[in-house]
């Protein structure tokens, strides 16, 4: 029996708090948005509420972090799974600055067949990583004007 509950207490101490992020490779701001006890339900089956990013980060998400912190697992194991709430950190974006100085490039495709309008693309993404910045392309069709 001493075996047993010493094995309990060991799994409870080596149990690692369950982590994950995700980045997508904006720049972070200094906003950052925390809910330390989204609900969970039935081992996280259940997801918590979805978090309103597009309202509280304007310029975007730079990541998100989700993890059971050590007092979510211990509500967990008290409530044996039914409730298992998580903690969500959402770091917002810093608002990007568009170069001023520099103007934009277009690119204009005149007649607007397939293959004209792939070979444009292709010369607009390659100009836009030689140069490291956006690249317009406008599609010109018996005088109607499309950018993209």
């Amino acid at each position: 029996m001493k075996r047993v509950i010493f094995a309990g207490i060991m799994l409870f101490l080596v149990a690692g708090c369950y982590h994950a992020t995700i980045e997508t490779g904006a720049a972070p701001s200094t906003t950052v948005y925390k809910q330390p006890w989204a609900s969970c339900w039935v081992y996280g089956l259940v997801p918590p509420k979805t978090v309103e990013a597009q309202a509280k980060c304007p310029g975007g998400v730079s990541r998100v972090e989700t993890r059971h912190s050590f007092l979510n697992q211990v509500v967990g194991a008290l409530t044996f799974g039914i409730y298992t709430p998580m903690e969500i950190t959402v770091t917002c974006a810093g608002t990007g600055t568009a170069d001023a100085s520099e103007p934009a490039i277009d690119i204009v495709c005149k007649t607007g067949t397939n293959d004209e309008i792939e070979k444009a693309f292709a010369e607009a993404a390659t100009k836009a990583v030689e140069l490291g910045r956006p690249v317009y392309v406008q599609i010109v069709d018996e005088g109607e004007q499309t950018a993209y």
